[in-house]
């Protein structure tokens, strides 16, 4: 339950589009007028962005040289599929990060305000795993099919030919351009209507994005869904699960409020947001980031149970391989580590609490995506590889480490920058009022 904000004991607060212009300056004034809203407090130089933004640059360069050289001594299958968890992973945090401006949007979750420019930074950035998605596309499009072996023109076999109107390489490249133009869009202009907001004040750029909103995740869900129906699950040709797109999206919104508990964390670490983003914001990510483990425990189980029940062969075969070539452990540490512990530690009000414990949860959460996605992608590198099991076992997991790594710190590097472009939360939104003054009571 959720406070409402008063002006006085008895009077419920105005609606802000019920104000008159006069009014509504006068609130713009009392909001910079707040210690809090200082510059110092609501924004970080780029400086000390960017002292903490070479580490994980360097370091996802040296882990994408390295993949690229395992590419060619280990085997160019195990390089690309490592290459993938971590690029599904980047993505999967954007498209968390689009999903959840679009839902306070439509919602008007005014707790969310101090927050939601770190979702909007989220969801810019995008642009990157997109272009690392449109290399991986012309990779398999012109080596005639890596890990998506249905490119391959020699492949015979029935299913491709009954599946061949959406398995083709125009197909993919058409959807791809869809996907790319939708995700790119969407994100730019939530943050650029929320960034004129910043120096304009309008409060129509919010009713603009409101009813943006209710269009936009719609395009969301579908361009979402079958993005992972083309990298995620036609690996696998024989494979299909129409859940599959809910499965993936639920590691969309995990990760997504995950990253900006962690982003939060570090810039109270750092001095920033102090009285603007305290312990009951971070019960508000704590609640969203157990529901969402939750939530995906739900879809997970749901999709096992319907094709254990229905026991299609097509449908089977893809855990059957995964029990084959040695992947059952990590079966079970979906179960335990995805769902059973961290729903056993989230589920405390105390943990949701605590600053430095929910970060330390969000970070675990990171990892279990990290892991779902090695768990969809790894095993094709047994037997989707030409050469059947090359560049499997212990000996070459420097490689899945140095694709995942390589990935994910390119990308939180661009994160660190993007955050220091403008001021740590927006500035003139409307509700800014509402999410100062929010407070939790379960």
């Amino acid at each position: 339950m959720t406070q409402i904000v008063t002006d006085s004991a008895n009077r419920p607060a105005p609606e802000v589009t019920a104000l008159s212009p006069e009014a509504w300056q006068k609130r713009l004034q009392q909001i910079a007028a707040d210690p809090r809203m200082s510059e110092d407090n609501t924004t970080i130089s780029k400086a000390s962005v960017m002292k903490f933004a070479k580490l994980p640059l360097f370091i996802g360069l040296v882990g994408l040289i390295v993949t690229i050289i395992g590419a060619f001594t280990v085997s160019d299958v195990h390089a690309l599929a490592a290459f993938e968890v971590g690029l599904f992973t980047a993505l999967a945090i954007s498209l968390g990060g689009m999903f959840w401006v679009m839902v306070f949007h439509s919602l008007n979750a005014g707790w969310s305000i101090t927050l939601r420019r770190q979702f909007e930074n989220l969801g810019v950035v995008i642009w990157l795993p997109v272009i690392m998605l449109i290399v991986v596309a012309m990779i398999e499009i012109f080596s005639h099919g890596i890990l998506l072996r249905w490119l391959d023109p020699h492949l015979e076999s029935h299913l491709l030919e009954v599946k061949a109107p959406y398995l083709n390489s125009t197909r993919l490249i058409g959807f791809l351009a869809v996907y790319s133009i939708a995700w790119l869009a969407i994100s730019r202009c939530f943050y650029g209507w929320s960034r004129r907001c910043d120096e304009t004040g309008d409060r129509r750029l919010g009713r603009k994005s409101r009813f943006v909103a209710g269009f936009a995740i719609p395009v969301f869900a579908l361009t979402t869904t079958f993005c992972a129906f083309d990298y995620l699950m036609s690996p696998d040709y024989r494979f299909f699960s129409t859940m599959w797109g809910v499965y993936y999206f639920a590691s969309c919104g995990l990760s997504g409020v995950s990253a900006v508990a962690i982003i939060a964390y570090l810039l109270r670490r750092a001095g920033k947001l102090e009285g603007l983003v305290g312990e009951e914001h971070f019960h508000d990510l704590g609640k969203l980031v157990f529901a969402f483990t939750v939530f995906w425990a739900y879809i997970t189980f749901s999709q096992y149970f319907l094709i254990w029940y229905s026991n299609i062969p097509e449908e089977t075969a893809w855990f059957y391989n995964r029990q084959e070539f040695g992947y059952n452990w990590l079966f079970w540490v979906m179960i335990i580590g995805h769902f059973i512990l961290p729903f056993l530690i989230l589920i405390s009000r105390v943990t949701k609490r605590n600053l430095g414990t929910l970060a330390l949860m969000s970070c675990y959460m990171l990892l279990m995506v990290v892991l779902d996605m090695v768990w969809i992608l790894r095993p094709m590198v047994d037997f989707a590889s030409p050469e059947g099991t090359a560049g499997s076992g212990i000996a070459t997991i420097w490689l899945d480490i140095a694709g995942v790594v390589g990935v994910l710190g390119i990308y939180a590097g661009v994160v660190a920058m993007q955050i220091a472009k403008g001021p740590l939360l927006p500035i003139k939104d409307p509700m800014l009022h509402e999410a100062m003054k929010h407070k939790n009571y379960v």
